[in-house]
């Protein structure tokens, strides 16, 4: 099998995405996805070994892209404030950026199998890691409550994002997700500081 990198796999990826986003993951068939690249359908079959493999792969690539752009931003923020915000800002504003991405994270991968929720784990628990520092930090600097559950903090962070940003999908995209982002901000922030 061939590694999994080059113009030949991104293309594939990419026209995964397309084809995913557009006919949903079990009518996406192979041979679409290979003439959505401009590939044999053979060639598919040298980076993959099967439709399972291309969505975990596609999931992999585009979310693991998604973790780093999130870790970067959060990083360069300054406060502890900042840093929520940025979690949130990115985190819808890459979504909304990517409508076929969005509705192959929103909608296809909730319908798969367990190995494809297995081969997405790892990207996942980076991203569940990043968020959970943030909880961690506020805490550490006397900003949120010293009671907060962390684990629980991070089911509540993530599951808004990934509820408005799936809401947002099933509504076919017409508003501006990012719009949100001041409201659940304020959610957040205000939820984990408590009384002043």
């Amino acid at each position: 099998m061939a590694k999994k990198t080059g113009e030949k796999y991104q293309a594939i990826i990419d026209a995964a995405v397309r084809v995913i986003a557009r006919q949903g993951y079990y009518s996406a068939q192979v041979s679409k996805i290979a003439k959505e690249a401009k590939v044999a359908d053979g060639t598919i079959y040298l980076y993959f070994e099967n439709k399972d493999d291309i969505l975990i792969s596609l999931f992999n690539e585009k979310m693991g892209q998604f973790v780093e752009t999130n870790r970067r931003r959060v990083s360069e923020a300054k406060t502890v404030e900042q840093k929520l915000y940025e979690l949130v800002h990115t985190h819808l504003s890459q979504l909304s950026e990517d409508h076929d991405l969005a509705k192959v994270t929103q909608i296809e991968l909730r319908q798969s199998n367990q190995e494809i929720n297995e081969g997405i784990g790892t990207v996942m628990k980076q991203y569940f890691n990043l968020i959970e520092e943030v909880v961690r930090a506020g805490m550490e600097q006397g900003i949120f409550r010293p009671d907060i559950e962390v684990r629980i903090a991070r089911k509540m962070i993530f599951g808004t994002l990934d509820g408005v940003t799936t809401s947002w999908v099933m509504k076919q995209c017409k508003y501006d997700l990012v719009s949100h982002v001041d409201s659940i901000y304020n959610l957040f922030l205000l939820g984990m500081k408590g009384k002043e």
